[in-house]
C-alpha cells in the first residue's frame, strides 16, 4: 500500500533511499557552521571593540570625555549615549532586516547555494572595510555590508541544511546551526579580550571576520545546490547528480524512487 506515494512497508523512508550521512552531507555541515560563525561574530564584535580605548579615541572621543568627567558615575549607560555610535551599532540589524526580506525570494529565484555565496562575497568586503576603518564612514559602511552578508546567509543557509540533511538527522543539522551561533559568540569575545590589551587590537578584532567569511564563500564554492532548488529551477539533471551525492546512490533506480 502507497500513502502520499511512500510505501506503508514499516521501513523508515531513508533505509528505501539509502539515506546516510555522506561527504557532501559532512561538507553541507561545514558550511553551516561557517554561516553560523558569521552570525555569532557580528552579534559579538561590536560590544568589545567599543570599549577599546583606542578604538573609541579614534571614532568617539566625545564618550571618553564624558567618562573621565565623571558625568555618568551614578550610570555608565550614560557614557554611550551617543547617536552615532547607536548607528554604528544599529546599522547592521536594519540591513540584515532588509537583506532578509529579499533573500527569501532570491533563495527561490536563483538557488540555496548562490544566496550563501553572495552572503560570504558581501561579509568578507565587510570585514575588509571594517578592519581597516579610517572615519565614521567607513565603519558604517562595512556594518551594513556585514548585515547583508547575514541578512542572506541566515536565510539561506537552515533552508540548505534542511533540504540537503538526511530526515532522521535533519534536526541535528539543523540544531547545528544555531549552536555555531553561540560558538561565534564565545570566539569572538575570546578575541575582544585578548585584542584589548593592544592599541590596534580594535583592527584584529574586527578584521578577523575575514575568516568566517572566506570559509562562508570557499564551502558555497565547492557544494552543489539542493536537489529541491535545482528542481524549482527547471535543472532536472543537475538536481538527480545533488540528490546522488546526498544519498550516496549508486544507480538512478534509488534516484527516480
Amino acid at each position: 500500500m502507497e500513502i502520499g506515494g511512500m510505501a506503508d512497508d514499516g521501513q523508515d523512508s531513508d533505509n528505501r533511499f539509502n539515506g546516510k550521512i555522506t561527504s557532501a552531507v559532512v561538507i553541507t555541515s561545514i558550511v553551516a557552521a561557517s554561516g553560523g560563525l558569521i552570525f555569532g561574530f557580528d552579534i559579538g564584535i561590536s560590544g568589545g571593540v567599543t570599549t577599546m580605548t583606542p578604538f573609541l579615541e579614534k571614532f568617539f572621543p566625545s564618550i571618553l570625555k564624558k567618562a573621565a568627567s565623571g558625568g555618568a558615575e551614578t550610570n555608565v549607560y550614560c557614557v554611550y549615549d551617543s547617536e552615532v555610535l547607536t548607528a554604528f551599532t544599529s546599522s547592521l540589524y536594519i540591513a540584515g532586516l532588509v537583506a532578509s526580506l529579499a533573500a527569501g525570494r532570491l533563495t527561490t529565484a536563483i538557488g540555496r547555494r548562490n544566496i550563501m555565496l553572495v552572503g560570504g562575497c558581501t561579509f568578507f568586503a565587510g570585514a575588509l572595510i571594517n578592519g581597516a576603518s579610517q572615519n565614521i564612514f567607513m565603519l558604517i559602511l562595512d556594518r551594513i555590508l556585514l548585515g547583508f552578508g547575514v541578512g542572506f546567509t541566515k536565510q539561506a543557509t537552515p533552508v540548505y541544511l534542511s533540504e540537503m540533511a538526511p530526515s532522521k538527522w535533519r534536526g541535528a543539522f539543523s540544531t547545528g546551526f544555531q549552536f555555531f551561533i553561540g560558538l561565534g559568540v564565545l570566539i569572538v569575545n575570546c578575541i575582544n579580550y585578548g585584542t584589548s590589551k593592544l592599541s590596534w587590537g580594535w583592527h584584529l578584532s574586527l578584521g578577523l571576520a575575514i575568516v568566517p567569511a572566506v570559509t562562508m564563500t570557499i564551502g558555497a564554492l565547492v557544494i552543489s545546490d539542493t536537489p529541491s532548488s535545482l528542481v524549482e529551477r527547471g535543472k532536472i539533471e543537475q538536481a538527480k547528480q545533488s540528490l546522488a551525492k546526498v544519498r550516496g546512490a549508486n544507480n538512478n533506480t534509488e534516484i527516480d524512487a
